[in-house]
């Protein structure tokens, strides 16, 4: 018997190529309206719905599919005889694929004026009833609401391999139903909103009130969870749940050495890639070391191993069970330096086999590698560094993907919600004047240009209110996570000096503005020489007139770097 396919679609990505390729392999195509229309134009031949269930559409097409012929043809069990008696006695024959998907109800909703009406033409009942149906019967029936599986559901129809057909089946049809879950959620969220009808209010929000602007209800699907050893701490439960689709952040991270990733390890792992972002097209090996998600040491360098001798020599004692993030391969030596130190983890595009043979004589010791992202992000350099082959280029992607979040939306718990926001621009470091407001009498020098801009790369990964300083490619001190600003500016000092590095003509990086002349002040007697910092406080005219005093070179970035 020739299998049949029936084909309606509101986005109409790929359909043409599963139309050509079913009829290719011998299938009779069912379609209706705009699906029918768009494979007659492309020369594909299609059979009306209406010539099956011989009843015209009715209503301006609200009836069409809604038929015996269609649904007894999708839920027909193949392995119950009576069940294809019955079809066969009625003239029905049996409905073997569907691509369906759904009139566009959430991108039409996005619009704060739809009315109800609008809303109400655009909400689907044939197309749902029909992918529910054939996912009941996925035994029996392909169902495909996805463009991205055209190919898939081909491939599986041309292996013929039974166990890998039943679960590409049953994997389609728990995506039909996770697919109507969140249609009929955005429905029920936009008639409970009082939206749409004339008089009533655009939104109401608890924490904002009346004026607040609404926006369409977020939609979280993630894959199945992993079980984490525990949480932050050991009476914590915790798991991690990848987004669902496609591998991304820290879901794509390949783990070849060491105990599984714990809760703690994957935050700051995250933290980690975060904070080497900004150096992901730096044209010099760069480390980051980090401990609790902000840097306790940023370094860049000729070499992989000079890199991370400056990034621990900013805070070697708070190194200790940190994790390490690298923007190139890890060679011999600096997998021999990096194993003297205690570490949970080391993240880099790859390790030599000299590298891992160092490496992995430590048990515990969890090695990751990224991996190479094939499509350009923004910031991407028209010229990459000599020698950068195109696996690095691939991982410098990656990096600067990460912080970027390909899903647009950074998304964060509160208790009774969640808070979401687009991410922070990546203040990428090359190495050259990013074209800064210069507002002291003094400029910086060149060596204080290269300073400064790589402080500032250098600042964006710590955590507010954030203080750091930085001389020559190496962070020399970091203060981080403090009430007052003059506090993190007195850690850092502190820090410096603890560590035994000199401060004099050091360039300092502040994320957020100085509210006061004080900060100055006290980064002028530690013996800074140049600042950068957004600027934007009442007070700049006092701010810049402590850095005139003190002889010190300040730019304005224009741009708050808050990593709360």
């Amino acid at each position: 018997m020739q299998r049949r396919a029936l084909l309606s679609v509101s986005d109409k990505t790929g359909i043409v190529d599963l139309g050509r390729d079913l009829v290719a392999r011998g299938w009779q195509l069912l379609s209706t309206g705009g699906t029918a229309a768009a494979l007659r134009d492309a020369g594909v031949a299609v059979t009306e719905v209406a010539d099956i269930t011989r009843h015209p559409e009715m209503m301006d097409g609200r009836v069409k599919t809604l038929h015996p012929a269609i649904h007894a043809g999708l839920l027909a069990r193949r392995d119950h005889p009576r069940d294809l008696e019955e079809l066969a006695e009625q003239g029905y024959g049996p409905i073997d694929l569907v691509a369906v998907n759904l009139y566009p109800f959430r991108e039409t909703v996005a619009d704060p004026s739809t009315t109800l009406a609008q809303a109400m033409s655009k909400t689907d009942i044939g197309g749902p009833t029909m992918i529910r149906s054939a996912a009941k019967n996925h035994g029996g029936v392909y169902v495909v609401v996805d463009p991205a599986d055209y190919g898939r559901v081909v491939a599986a129809i041309d292996a013929a391999d039974a166990d890998a057909d039943a679960a590409l089946r049953r994997e389609l049809a728990g995506k039909v139903f996770r697919h109507t879950s969140i249609y009929d959620g955005a429905i029920a969220d936009f008639l409970q909103s009082g939206r749409g009808v004339e008089g009533a209010p655009a939104s109401t929000s608890v924490v904002a009130g009346d004026e607040a602007e609404s926006r369409p209800p977020l939609e979280i699907r993630t894959r199945e969870g992993t079980v984490l050893r525990y949480g932050e701490n050991p009476d914590q439960e915790a798991a991690f749940y990848p987004f669902a689709g496609a591998d991304e952040g820290i879901a794509a991270l390949q783990q070849h050495h060491g105990k599984a990733l714990s809760y703690n390890n994957l935050l700051d792992l995250d933290g980690a890639l975060l904070s080497l972002a900004p150096f992901a097209f730096s044209p010099r090996p760069a480390v980051c070391i980090v401990k609790h998600t902000t840097p306790c040491g940023l370094g860049v360098g000729e070499t992989l191993v000079e890199a991370y001798g400056r990034a621990l020599a900013c805070d070697p004692v708070s190194a200790f069970g940190s994790i390490i993030a690298v923007n190139r391969d890890v060679d011999a030596a600096a997998a021999e330096e990096m194993s003297k130190l205690f570490i949970e983890c080391v993240v880099a595009p790859g390790f030599s086999p000299e590298a891992m043979e160092i490496l992995t004589r430590k048990k515990n010791v969890r090695i990751m590698s990224a991996p190479a992202l094939a499509d350009a992000v923004d910031g991407e350099p028209s010229e990459w560094w000599p020698g950068a082959d195109e696996r690095q280029k691939g991982t410098a992607r990656f990096l600067a993907a990460h912080a970027r979040r390909p899903r647009s939306e950074s998304i964060r718990s509160i208790y009774g919600g969640l808070l979401v926001q687009s991410p922070s621009p990546i203040p990428f470091y090359r190495g050259t004047n990013p074209g800064w407001d210069v507002v002291t009498e003094r400029a910086p020098t060149e060596q204080e240009w290269d300073d400064l801009t790589f402080a500032w790369g250098a600042v964006y990964g710590v955590k507010s209110n954030a203080i750091l300083l930085a001389r020559d490619g190496a962070t020399i001190g970091i203060g981080a996570g403090q009430m007052s600003r003059v506090d993190s500016s007195k850690i850092a000092v502190r820090k410096a000096g603890d560590a035994g590095l000199e401060i004099a003509g050091a360039a300092l990086a502040s994320d957020a503005f100085f509210p006061f002349r004080d900060g100055v002040d006290a980064a002028a007697e530690a013996g800074v020489r140049a600042i950068v910092q957004p600027g934007g406080s009442v007070r700049d005219d006092e701010v810049i007139a402590a850095a005139n005093e003190h002889g010190i070179a300040m730019v304005f970035t224009a741009r708050r770097l808050f990593r709360h």
